[in-house]
């Protein structure tokens, strides 16, 4: 049987096991390290981020446009109002969900109050940066389910395969670090690939509600993009530039926006 006759629910199910796994993958690095140089760590964070922007409007922002306009919607409404209503809602899930950024002391840990451990709060940090990521594959495959102009199954793949690779240097920000504060290479290994799991949930959620309810499409389309800006903006810039490696988080960044729109343009 060949992808495109699969439902956009196992499409979705299978791109976000493979970003998963690619998340575990960056954990077991852990296994052959014990620590991770801060410059090639910031230099990573920094690919991230500009995987996410390209992807926020090339596999996103721009389908959920020209899906506005083919309904005869105002274009840029929907976009608007589902990139605003993203990064409403994952401000309000950086304030409560307990959280610790990568470097950061335990007084500096974010959202409500809690006892919990410095290693949970870590894994918590970045699966923050997984929900929208899993988001944006699940809404990509059900535009293309959708029909609409200018999504296609490979872009959906693309997206996939982007989301993936900088999922590779986010497994290995969480796993290294917890086994250098002294928990053990499986433990730590366990942490970091869990901080994936997300990825499909919300993959999943975002496939079945846009294939139910299609004219949320370009809503839902702009909703994981202004997500995913909302945590380049507040996590992984702002932790990759924490220190006095800013030019190349910036390099990174460039790298990553790059690569992101190759694949995208390319494939889609």
């Amino acid at each position: 049987m060949k992808l495109s006759e699969i439902s956009p629910v196992l499409q979705t199910l299978l791109a976000t096991l493979f970003t998963w796994g690619v998340t575990a993958l960056g954990a077991a690095m852990v296994f052959f390290f014990k620590e991770i140089n801060k410059k090639v760590l910031d230099s990573m964070l920094g690919f991230a981020a500009g995987v996410m922007i390209a992807a926020s409007y090339w596999s996103l922002l721009a389908p959920a446009i020209d899906l506005s306009e083919s309904m005869g919607l105002l274009p840029w409404l929907p976009p608007v109002i589902g990139f605003l209503a993203g990064g409403a809602f994952l401000f309000a899930v950086d304030h409560l969900l307990p959280h610790l950024h990568i470097g950061g002391e335990m007084e500096e840990a974010e959202g409500i109050h809690t006892t919990w451990k410095r290693s949970v709060l870590l894994v918590l940090a970045i699966t923050l940066h997984n929900i929208p990521e899993g988001l944006a594959v699940g809404v990509g495959f059900g535009a293309v389910a959708a029909g609409i102009p200018s999504a296609s199954l490979t872009g959906a793949m693309a997206l996939a395969l982007g989301i993936g690779l900088q999922n590779f240097p986010e497994g290995a920000a969480v796993a290294i670090p917890l086994r250098r504060e002294g928990l053990s290479r499986t433990r730590s290994f366990l942490y970091g690939q869990a901080s994936g799991i997300v990825e499909p949930i919300a993959g999943l959620i975002g496939a079945v509600l846009v294939g139910a309810m299609r004219p949320i499409l370009p809503y839902a389309l702009a909703f994981a993009a202004g997500a995913m800006i909302y945590v380049v903006a507040e996590e992984v810039l702002p932790e990759a530039s924490r220190g006095t490696n800013g030019h190349l988080a910036t390099i990174g960044t460039m790298l990553g926006f790059a690569v992101m729109m190759t694949l995208d343009v390319a494939l889609g």
